[in-house]
Order: C-alpha cells, then sequence, then structure tokens
C-alpha cells in the first residue's frame, strides 16, 4: 500500500503526541504556549487532512482508520493533562464524561458496523458543534496563561460536555431500536 499526502499528515499527528505530551511537562514559562500552540496545529491538521483525501480523493482504509484514533488520542490525553494540571473535580468530571461517551460512541459504532449499519451512527452536526467547544475548552486550559482564559476555558469545557451529552443521546437514540431486538 502507498501512502498518500493526507495519510501522512494524519501519521503525523500521531508523532506529534510526545511533543505534545514533552511541552505540556516543560518546566519553562512558555511552555503551555508552546503545549496550546501543537494542540492548535494537529486540530487544523485534523481538519486539512479529511479535506485533502476527499478533495483528491485519496480516502483509504489506512486513513479512515487512523484519523479518528490519532483525533481521539490527543483530545483524551488533552484532558487527562489538563483534569491533572487544574487538580480539581469542576474540570475532572467533565473531562471523565467527554472520555467515557467517546468510548461509549466508538464501541456502539463498531457494534452497529458489525451488523451492518453503520451509517445509522454517522456524524451528526451536534458532534461538529462539540468538537468546537472542546477544542477552544482544551487550547485555553493548556495555555491558561490568566485567570480570564482559564475562566473562559471552564465555560468552554461544560459546554463541551452538555454537547457531548446531547450528541451520545442522539447516537443512542437512532441506535436504539437495533440495541433492544433480540
Amino acid at each position: 500500500m502507498q501512502l498518500n499526502i493526507p495519510t501522512w499528515i494524519t501519521l503525523f499527528r500521531v508523532f506529534t503526541m510526545p511533543f505534545f505530551f514533552l511541552a505540556f511537562y516543560l518546566p519553562l514559562k512558555w511552555g503551555p504556549l508552546s503545549c496550546s500552540l501543537i494542540f492548535i496545529f494537529v486540530a487544523v491538521t485534523d481538519w486539512l487532512d479529511g479535506f485533502l483525501a476527499r478533495r483528491w480523493k485519496q480516502t483509504t482504509r489506512l486513513g479512515a482508520f487512523l484519523d479518528p484514533v490519532a483525533d481521539k488520542v490527543m483530545v483524551a490525553t488533552a484532558l487527562v493533562l489538563v483534569a491533572e494540571h487544574f487538580h480539581s473535580w469542576c474540570i475532572t468530571l467533565p473531562a471523565a464524561i467527554m472520555i467515557a461517551r467517546e468510548i461509549l460512541i466508538s464501541a456502539l459504532r463498531e457494534w452497529m458496523a458489525e451488523i451492518g449499519k453503520r451509517s445509522s451512527v454517522a456524524v451528526v452536526w451536534i458532534g461538529k458543534l462539540k468538537t468546537t467547544a472542546q477544542m477552544l475548552a482544551l487550547v485555553a486550559l493548556l495555555w491558561h496563561p490568566d485567570d480570564i482564559v482559564s475562566a473562559i476555558g471552564i465555560a468552554a469545557l461544560y459546554v463541551s460536555a452538555v454537547l457531548t451529552c446531547w450528541s451520545m443521546c442522539q447516537y443512542l437514540s437512532s441506535a436504539w431500536h437495533d440495541l433492544c431486538e433480540n
């Protein structure tokens, strides 16, 4: 199999993880800023690889597999790091909700694919809105230069948690009939 540019971009996102993690723990004044900039860069390349794959008609099975994995690993890692940094239940609770939702919906999608109904749990617009709020929250909380930015990040984190629950209910509702069948 030959790798194309969108797949290379996705792989690059996976390989940025150690640098993201390292930047978070840098004992330097600019460490949080560099960590949030890496996160922004990865978020932009997440959009870019999908856009290029569709535009250039270069979608591959490997890319379709790696793209959501890279995204979920980066977001879950960021949520854990933010929860660890703030060390407060008011940050840990929405972070745990979001991670649990990702696990649940990933399992649901896998199961629906096994029964041939993957399209029943396709991405919906509320999921895109949730991702936008989540990215805003994580950039602000990874950077956290002052209390105002942190407060904006916490507010966005809660908006994201509400949208997370809402989208999870939508996914479960669309799959409910298949889940309850004998």
